[in-house]
C-alpha cells in the first residue's frame, strides 16, 4: 500500500539543497596536499571531482563515490528512486559504468514507520536495477531526520576517463537536462505549485544519465561533471578554475525546466540553497540579474551532465545526444575561454 505520509515535513532541507555550501566546504577540506598521493590513486580530493578512481593496474579503473540526503519529494518510493539516481550519476559523470551499490539509511524510527523506510529503500533498489546494478547492502542509523543514498562503485577504461579539470579554452559547453528543479520543489513544499507542473521535477531527478558512459569514449570531450547542490555556476567554476580558464554562459540557450519560471520567482519560490551558493561564488561571476542569478545559482538535485567538447567534436557529440532522445539539449549553453585574471572567472551573457 503507498505511503501517505509527507517526507518533507520531516526534513529541514531538501535533496542536494542540503549540501553544505561551497564556501564552508572549501574550509573543511582544506588541506596542504598538493595531488593524489598514492601513485595507484588517479583522481582524489585535490580536484574537487565527482568520485574517487584508483588504478587496477590493467587499463582499468576503479570510480568509488557516496551521495545522500534528506527528502526532496514526499513519496518514500520516489525519494528512494532519486536518491539512487543521483548517486550514481557520479560514476557516468567520470566516463564510466556502474557495477555495484551499498544503501545509506539515516530513519526517525520515533517518528515514521519501518516501512516507510522498506518504501525508499525499494525505490533505491529498482533504480539500481535499472541501472544494471545490485542493491547489495549497507548501514543504517537512527537519526532525527530521514537519509538516504547509495555509496556505487563502477569501472572505466583509463583512456576514457573523464575528469573535471580538464577542460580546454575554445570548448563548448552543453548541458543534458534543464535547470529549475530546485525552484519547482520549493513551490511544492510551499504548496503553491500548479497542477500542470506537477511531477515535472520528480520525473526529471530520476532520470539516469545514461549517456556519461558513452561520452567517456569521445576524445573530443575534454571534461566533464554533473549539476548537482551548487547550481550551473558553482560546477562550471570549479571545471573552469580546475582547467585554469574562464567561461561565459549563453542564458538565452540553457535549458529550462518549465518556460515560465518567472512565475514561482514571482512568488519567492527560491530554494535557500541558492542564497547560500551565491554568497559563495558570487565574486566569481560578471553582472547578473535578480532572475539569472536564481535560475543559474539553483540547486539541482540529480542534474544533468554538464560537458565541455571541441569545438570540432560538437557535431558527433550532438548526434550522440539525440541518439539518446537529448535533442532538445544539443545546442551549446556556453563556452571556455583562455584564463584571464583580469575578468571574472565566469562571464553571463544573453
Amino acid at each position: 500500500m503507498k505511503s501517505s505520509v509527507r517526507l518533507t515535513q520531516y526534513s529541514h532541507g531538501s535533496g542536494c539543497g542540503c549540501k553544505i555550501s561551497p564556501a564552508i566546504l572549501d574550509r573543511i577540506l582544506q588541506t596542504n596536499e598538493s595531488g593524489p598521493g598514492l601513485t595507484h590513486l588517479l583522481v582524489g580530493n585535490h580536484s574537487r571531482d565527482d568520485a574517487a578512481v584508483l588504478d587496477m593496474g590493467n587499463g582499468i579503473a576503479l570510480i568509488s563515490t557516496t551521495d545522500f540526503f534528506m527528502p526532496i519529494v514526499d513519496d518514500p518510493f520516489n525519494f528512494g528512486r532519486i536518491a539512487a539516481t543521483n548517486a550514481i550519476s557520479d560514476v557516468y559523470a567520470m566516463g564510466g559504468r556502474p557495477s555495484l551499490a551499498i544503501a545509506i539509511l539515516g530513519w526517525p524510527v520515533d517518528k515514521l514507520e519501518p516501512e516507510i523506510a522498506r518504501e525508499v529503500v525499494e525505490g533505491g533498489r529498482f533504480t539500481c536495477r535499472e541501472a544494471g546494478i545490485s542493491l547489495a547492502g549497507g548501514h543504517s542509523i537512527d537519526s532525527p531526520e530521514p537519509i538516504f543514498g547509495l555509496a556505487v562503485n563502477g569501472f572505466v577504461e583509463i583512456e576514457n576517463l573523464k575528469q573535471n579539470n580538464t577542460a580546454k579554452a575554445g570548448d563548448l559547453l552543453y548541458l543534458t537536462k534543464p535547470l529549475g528543479v530546485g525552484i519547482l520543489t520549493t513551490a511544492e513544499k510551499k504548496g503553491i505549485l500548479r497542477e500542470s507542473d506537477r511531477g515535472r521535477a520528480a520525473k526529471q531527478m530520476m532520470e539516469l544519465n545514461l549517456i556519461g558512459a558513452e561520452l567517456g569514449k569521445l576524445n573530443s570531450v575534454h571534461a566533464l561533471t554533473d549539476v548537482t547542490g551548487f547550481g550551473l555556476l558553482g560546477h562550471l567554476a570549479e571545471m573552469a578554475e580546475g582547467s585554469r580558464l574562464n567561461a561565459e554562459v549563453f542564458t538565452s540557450s540553457v535549458p529550462l525546466i518549465i518556460p515560465d519560471l518567472n512565475y514561482y520567482l514571482d512568488l519567492k519560490s527560491v530554494p535557500g540553497g541558492t542564497n547560500r551558493n551565491w554568497k559563495s561564488y558570487s565574486h566569481k561571476i560578471g553582472p547578473v540579474t535578480e532572475t539569472q542569478r536564481a535560475i543559474l545559482a539553483d540547486p539541482q538535485t540529480s542534474g544533468g551532465l554538464l560537458i565541455a567538447v571541441s569545438e570540432s567534436g560538437a557535431r558527433e557529440l550532438e548526434s550522440l545526444l539525440a541518439g539518446h532522445g537529448l535533442n532538445p539539449f544539443c545546442q551549446p549553453i556556453g563556452r571556455l575561454l583562455a584564463e584571464n585574471p583580469d575578468q571574472p572567472r565566469i562571464q553571463i551573457r544573453t
